[in-house]
């Protein structure tokens, strides 16, 4: 076997460099794993931009991983050659999350590509309890497991059913993933974006759904739309303080507001509107083993438009021009992955 690796490195906000690193030397209980297609995410995108809360550079990025299981150690149930999902989100199983059943938000998480390195890395060791079985699913719609997870977890913390008034704001592919699971409740569905693009490329794959471009008209068509109640429902996908914080207005009386993006900086709205409405406000964050089930099996059954959904390719050394490129120039992008 080689003695050292290529990884793609975030040097600091700005900097992406092709390293070399020594091949990873597996541990108790791990599988060494060769990523085979890396989902670049919005996550991914904030790094390089320097717009991560959580982050310590340098950082191998990448946590929407396909890899293929190069050696594991017995008992794991997982063999040189499978192909496998990554749940990327290392916890404790000790602390108050944790023992709650709430993995997801562990009080010392490690996400791969944000607190420990990642998957843009041609090796990778891995605990056996973070590979997800994924028979049936081609490469490219393994790296899409993960995105899709957070959507679905967003609306099964929305508790959302059919009925239900229903706003996504931001079509990228974390808000798709949202507005892909909550079609499935049957929930009569708005998607406000303001890149007309992204919102047609929404309608293409979403069908029966109500499109609102985020401009100067937004507020009156929202109006129109709900007979100025508001949505039973709304979740920000955007990653903008501004769209958060405007959103708190189009929450209907006994509403939900479910906050799935992470932003820097702090958060205001009014506290008599907010208890006017007596608003539920929540958070959403990562996924659970379930949402990762959920989005496996509606997967398989044909449901979602992996092909669609994935309309950029690169290799691991390109990537460090595309990425930088891909950051600020969005047209036709929905999900770029990176093939090894």
């Amino acid at each position: 076997m080689m003695n050292y690796v290529d990884a793609l490195e975030c040097s600091e906000p700005g900097t992406l460099r092709l390293v070399r690193r020594p091949v990873p030397l597996r541990g108790p209980g791990e599988i060494l794993v060769r990523p085979r297609r890396v989902g670049i995410c919005g996550t991914d995108y904030h790094i390089f931009e320097g717009k991560h809360p959580f982050l310590n550079y340098p950082r191998v990025m990448g946590h929407e991983l396909a890899v293929e299981v190069i050696e594991a150690p017995e008992g794991s149930g997982f063999a040189s050659g499978d192909i496998a999902v990554v749940n990327p989100y290392l916890s404790c199983g000790t602390c108050i999350a944790c023992r709650r059943g709430k993995p997801n938000c562990c009080t010392r998480i490690e996400v791969l590509g944000v607190h420990r390195d990642g998957g843009m890395t041609a090796l990778l060791c891995l605990p056996a309890a973070n590979l997800v079985r994924s028979e049936g699913l081609s490469l490219d719609a393994c790296a899409t497991v993960e995105f899709l997870a957070i959507g679905a977890h967003a609306v099964r913390r929305a508790r959302m059913q059919a009925g239900d008034r229903a706003l996504i704001v931001g079509a990228g592919p974390i808000g798709l993933g949202a507005a892909l699971f909550a079609a499935r409740t049957g929930a009569h569905l708005t998607v406000m974006d303001r890149d007309p693009e992204r919102l047609a490329a929404a309608a293409a794959m979403l069908g029966n759904v109500t499109s609102i471009t985020a401009d100067a008209d937004a507020e009156a068509r929202i109006a129109d739309l709900t007979g100025g109640e508001g949505y039973d429902i709304v979740l920000d996908a955007t990653g903008n303080l501004q769209s958060i914080q405007a959103g708190f207005g189009n929450v209907a009386h006994g509403g939900t507001y479910v906050l799935v993006s992470v932003v820097k900086g702090e958060i205001s709205f009014t506290d008599a509107e907010f208890h006017r409405r007596e608003m539920s406000l929540l958070g959403s964050r990562n996924a659970m083993a379930e949402d990762f089930a959920t989005v496996i099996e509606t997967i398989k059954t044909g449901a979602i438009p992996i092909d669609a959904l994935i309309t950029h390719r690169t290799s691991l050394a390109d990537a460090a021009d595309n990425l930088p490129r891909w950051a600020v120039q969005k047209q036709g992008l929905v999900k770029a992955v990176i093939e090894l």
